[in-house]
């Protein structure tokens, strides 16, 4: 059946089995293994000037026990993941406006502070106001206040068992955005400058409010050329270490710096360096916590698979990395990374892990990263076929914490993506 020229519909399917071999997790034990499966179903109706979207998620998970690293960004079933209208507002000097009110995902500049999640299971959604300025030469303004939707049901049990409630969101944590890009010709790059805030209070939080400026200057990939890309973010306000714990000041940094260039040969290669930089809380007891907070990032694209493994997090890091990509036929994309990981400040935790020594004397090197990953579009458009690992070696940070993690952590994780 035909639908009319106003309506559309799209949607995924997609199913991920994932194993881990080691944990490096403080808290858990063994190996690990989860089939984790997703679906959504993405309905739009323009009727200009408004335009109507409704998503549906569904997120569940098979084979995770007890022993599984599971939380609510494997699991979230049957939601409303995006309920919102927008309308066409017209010109406003020499760009267009539009406005957006209700249940919303965003990606957003580089995505490292706010994003719709792609490779994680889950997706965050906020439910709020989007207007937007946009010009045809890619000047664009943006201002959000949103009502972050926090994923129910979160304990342990019902996550097992794939059990529904509705999300929530309520004036208890609030964030906002301001995003503002710039073309530079001359360069060929582009300049995002950005601010973000996170209100946060009510029992069982960490009490974060944050400010957080930064700046993003781009140049994207192009064959036979030189790209680069600075970003950085001062964050500022007060924030508990520990959930219930007193507010004390936050001042925390963020740095990411790329360089990369695509030859022009066959399976059009591009070798990649990157370094990327996190504060962390650099004394435990002096009244001030220095650890960066991502906000609603993603981190997947950059330091690794996330579900079940996620051992590389944008907090308390200090990280090289060098990359390369290539195409090895047509449809067809690898890439394969070497990154090595320390702690920007050794008397905090690695944070993915949970791992501590407060004293400071197991050092800072955690280890190192090795990554591979083999993307195989089968049929363009509507279906993809991925398969990757990754395995970190430990390092002396992780072999001499007190509740460190001595051994190789291997993991590895076949995908199947299907369009319609």
């Amino acid at each position: 059946m035909g639908l009319p020229f106003w309506f559309s519909l799209k949607g995924e399917i997609r199913a991920r089995y994932e194993t881990l071999d080691e944990q490096f997790r403080a808290r858990l034990e063994g190996s690990d293994q989860v089939l984790a499966l997703r679906s959504s179903l993405l309905m739009e109706a323009d009727l200009a000037p408004v335009q109507v979207t409704a998503e549906i998620l569904d997120a569940r998970q098979l084979l995770a026990d007890s022993g599984s690293a599971l939380d609510t960004t494997t699991v979230n079933t049957l939601e409303l993941l995006q309920a919102h209208l927008e309308w066409d507002l017209g010109t406003l000097g020499k760009g267009r406006q539009h406005l957006r009110l209700g249940r919303e995902t965003v990606n957003l500049g580089s995505r490292r502070l706010m994003a719709r999640n792609a490779f994680r299971n889950t997706i965050n959604a906020y439910t709020g106001a989007d207007w937007r300025w946009e010009t045809k030469a890619g000047h664009s303004v943006r201002a959000m206040w949103l009502l972050p939707n926090q994923r129910q049901p979160d304990d342990l049990t019902s996550l097992q068992d794939n059990d529904s409630a509705f999300d929530d969101q309520d004036f208890d944590l609030q964030f906002w955005a301001l995003y503002a890009t710039l073309p530079l010709p001359p360069v060929r790059a582009e300049l995002e400058l950005y601010a973000f805030g996170l209100h946060e209070s009510g029992s069982g939080t960490r009490h974060r409010q944050l400010y957080t400026p930064g700046f993003r200057l781009v140049r994207k990939p192009e064959t036979g050329q030189v790209d680069f890309e600075a970003e950085s973010a001062l964050q500022l306000g007060t924030s508990s270490s520990s959930v219930n714990g007193s507010a004390i000041s936050h001042q925390a940094l963020f740095l990411h710096l790329s360089v990369g260039y695509s030859a022009n040969l066959p399976w059009r290669p591009r070798l990649g360096l990157a370094y990327d930089y996190a504060s962390g809380d650099r004394k435990p007891d002096d009244g001030d916590n220095n650890r960066f907070d991502t906000l609603y990032g993603a981190r997947r694209f950059e330091y690794g698979p996330t579900g079940s493994y996620g051992a590389i997090a944008r907090s308390n890091l200090s990280s090289p990395e060098l990359r390369l990509d290539f195409t090895p036929a047509v449809n067809t994309e690898f890439m394969i990374a070497h990154r090595g990981v320390w702690l920007a400040s050794g008397k905090d935790a690695w944070t993915a892990a949970g791992v501590r020594d407060a004293s400071g004397r197991s050092g800072k090197f955690v280890g190192q990263q090795l990554e591979a990953r083999l993307r195989w579009d089968a049929i363009p458009g509507n279906l993809r076929v991925e398969t990757g690992i990754a395995q970190i070696f430990p390092g002396r940070f992780q072999e001499s914490a007190p509740n460190g993690k001595p051994s190789d952590t291997t993991y590895a994780y076949f995908e199947m993506t299907w369009w319609f």
